[in-house]
């Protein structure tokens, strides 16, 4: 494709609606479905087509049988050989076929669909689309997409069809022809890039690239269009934090703190010794809070290096110089556990200061006396959720915001909490293991210190990476554990109800847990669909030992810290990047108990085996994360999506570590050239930062 192809949207017409204009003025569109999509997140014409694909399904020409490979997906045209059963259980009905061609036949299988017992025929020729996967009794293809008659499948011949994420009672057909619509009828945006960096970057045309992504010709035009959209969201999300960057260089420290004398014997205190990056990173934190200007610096450590002590003091430095310290947590149950373990620490080593919960869920007649205590300064420590920077809070003398695991802190809400005093320091706290190169962009309005060491009494997890063979050894091993008083996770991949279902579902895999492991285990399932106070009441009780096994998505990647749970399976792990595995097996291995983490996966693939080895041999997180950016190499555009990590609508850090580094450069060369974007050529682009600062979300964790 050649690049004079990027300018073709300006050919078209564009329509009369605007991005700003409600989804209700998309045909088709009615009350139900706009409640539908806004639990997507999509209110406005703009959200829409920013609601990207997640996948695609490629429709090429049938294979032969016998070409066919494990993992891929794949296309089949045969003949239906013998008879068409059923079997399997309550909870997993199976029903299968057997497809021939002229060189082999393969066993195709579909869960929960025995009515197809009444629609197929023996004889009849049938194509099937699906992902192929090797069970004891070979290759097969589960759940595959089938076209009956086999003359459908040539409407779609040759053609990228996108997935998006859906809700229940929003099919992807759906939401495919509001997209079709809104990219026919939406005003044409003027392009927004200078010229020359379009050329010397090779970016498709803005217009051009959104058509493209939602419904490309071809895989050029996919990644032509993808790779103008990332860079664009990359671009502007660095383009703010330098922004940010310059704004905090300027920003003084109007608090003056003192040397605190009860704080270094509370650390000396301590039932373990501080590790030197401890101290270390410390001793930065401590001198920013001294220092000229107000403090914004990320602490980075490897799950378990011991960042939150950090958090803690300096919040106790904060309080114990008269000043007011918070921390926010991504969840009530996080945040209560943070607050019942400041209160611990406070009352054992007899500091005299007043720690506050604020959470959503507080009755009206508690928030009101928690409102009154942080105004008047009686709360000199305030931990809690979202609703610390709520409009009825009001502080006496916020020194310092603590960000914790997850926790969406954005450019609105620093600015929130300095209209309500002083500018406060900010310490974000992140064990999310970004290979430093990467950090330095991402969080590009931040002083960075790493913890890189791991307290001396702290047990390495132990791994094994096995096939589905193993499976019952491992129930055996987690009803072991269970008896010797400890806590299991089961992590399942959460799959949409149009994908292939290829992998483990949590809840019918929870009831199918409770008949493997008969009566007397306590076995509870969660997963991000339920409300987030049943999520919380699910999370708490597992807290506290009431539920034995619990079965989730990745929704416990962040929330709990439970140090009796000592292990940690994953179905299904080849469909998970490897620092989010990392992430995973990071609840596990806090407490004093020896832990486990066992990775399952059903393909033989090399390149599956090769990137679970990596978690196999090394709990370093940072190693980890190094050697996936390695494996998935630039351009990788299918690659497998590191859920969580950072905010993006359509980039990924790891997939697109290539593109992240040209936008840096991009930045550096418009910030050197025009620090101030006063120039007319960057008119256009300085409108759009300030419109994306709006609502940029600066993902921090601890």
């Amino acid at each position: 494709m050649g690049l004079p192809a990027f300018s073709s949207a300006r050919k078209r017409k564009g329509g009369n609606v605007r991005e700003t204009d409600n989804i209700s003025v998309i045909k088709g569109v009615g009350e139900k479905t706009k409640g539908l999509f806004a639990k997507l997140g999509v209110h406005t014409v703009g959200e829409l087509i920013r609601l990207f694909p997640r996948g695609y399904q490629l429709y090429e020409r049938p294979k032969p049988i016998q070409e066919l490979k494990e993992g891929e997906v794949a296309t089949v045209s045969g003949v239906i050989n013998g008879a068409v059963k059923t079997g399997g259980n309550r909870f997993r009905q199976v029903t299968t076929i057997c497809l021939k061609d002229e060189s082999g036949s393969i066993k195709v299988l579909w869960f929960r669909m025995p009515f197809l017992k009444n629609t197929l025929r023996p004889g009849e020729r049938l194509i099937v689309r699906g992902k192929l996967v090797r069970k004891r009794e070979g290759l097969l293809m589960e759940h595959p997409e089938m076209f009956f008659p086999a003359q459908t499948y040539e409407k779609k011949l040759d053609t990228l069809q996108p997935v998006y994420p859906l809700t229940a009672g929003l099919t992807n057909n759906q939401v495919m022809k509001m997209m079709s619509q809104a990219l026919e009828k939406i005003e044409l945006e003027q392009e927004f890039l200078p010229e020359d960096m379009r050329m010397k970057y090779k970016l498709a045309e803005y217009n051009y690239a959104y058509r493209g992504v939602h419904f490309p010709k071809d895989k050029e035009q996919l990644f032509y269009s993808r790779k103008r959209l990332v860079f664009e969201e990359f671009l502007l999300f660095i383009l703010t934090l330098r922004r940010i960057r310059q704004k905090n260089e300027k920003m003084k420290n109007s608090f003056m703190f003192q040397r605190q004398p009860l704080l270094e014997k509370f650390v000396e205190d301590l039932p373990f010794e501080l590790t030197g990056a401890q101290k270390r990173v410390w001793g930065e934190i401590e001198r920013d809070m001294n220092g000229a200007h107000v403090m914004a610096r990320l602490i980075q450590g490897d799950v378990g290096s011991g960042k939150t002590i950090l958090a803690v003091l300096a919040l106790f430095y904060a309080g114990l110089n008269g000043f007011q310290g918070a921390l926010m947590a991504p969840t009530e149950v996080l945040a209560k556990q943070h607050y019942e373990g400041i209160s611990e620490l406070l009352e054992v080593h007899g500091l005299n200061l007043k720690v506050e919960l604020l959470t959503g869920s507080m009755r009206a007649k508690e928030k009101r006396e928690t409102y009154e205590r942080i105004r008047n300064g009686e709360a000199s420590l305030i931990i809690g959720t979202h609703a610390l920077i709520q409009e009825k809070v009001e502080y006496k003398n916020l020194a310092l915001v603590v960000t914790d695991e997850q926790h969406r802190f954005g450019v609105k809400q620093r600015e929130t909490l300095a209209a309500k005093g002083r500018e406060p320091h900010i310490l974000v706290m992140s064990a999310t293991p970004i290979p430093r190169t990467l950090a330095i962009i991402l969080y590009g309005e931040l002083d960075i210190s790493v913890v890189d060491e791991l307290p001396k009494d702290r047990l390495p997890v132990k791994n094994c990476v096995v096939d589905t063979s193993y499976r019952k050894n491992s129930y055996r091993f987690m009803r072991q554990q269970v008896e010797e008083g400890r806590q299991c996770y089961v992590i399942c991949p959460m799959v949409e109800e149009s994908e292939a279902m290829d992998a483990e579902n949590v809840t019918d895999y929870a009831k199918m847990l409770e008949e493997e492991m008969g009566d007397g285990l306590r076995i509870a399932c969660l997963h991000g669909k339920m409300k987030q106070s049943l999520k919380d009441e699910i999370m708490e009780a597992f807290a506290k030992k009431e539920i034995d096994i619990l079965v989730s998505t990745t929704v416990i990647e962040v929330g709990i810290n439970v140090p009796n749970a000592t292990v940690m399976m994953v179905e299904n792990a080849e469909r998970f990047g490897l620092a989010q595995l990392h992430q995973l097996r990071g609840r596990v291995g806090r407490g004093a108990h020896q832990s486990y983490c066992i990775f399952m996966t059903a393909s033989k693939s090399k390149e599956t085996k090769k990137r679970l080895e990596i978690l196999n041999h090394s709990n370093d997180g940072f190693f980890i994360a190094g050697e996936d950016l390695k494996l998935r190499g630039p351009g990788d555009l299918f690659g497998i999506r590191q859920s969580g990590l950072m905010d993006f609508q359509i980039a990924d850090v790891f997939q697109d570590a290539d593109v992240l580094k040209l936008a840096n450069d991009a930045a550096g060369e418009i910030l050197e050239k025009d620090p101030e974007l006063e120039e007319s050529e960057h008119a256009m682009l300085r409108e759009k930062i300030e419109r994306y600062s709006e609502g940029i979300v600066l993902e921090t964790t601890l």
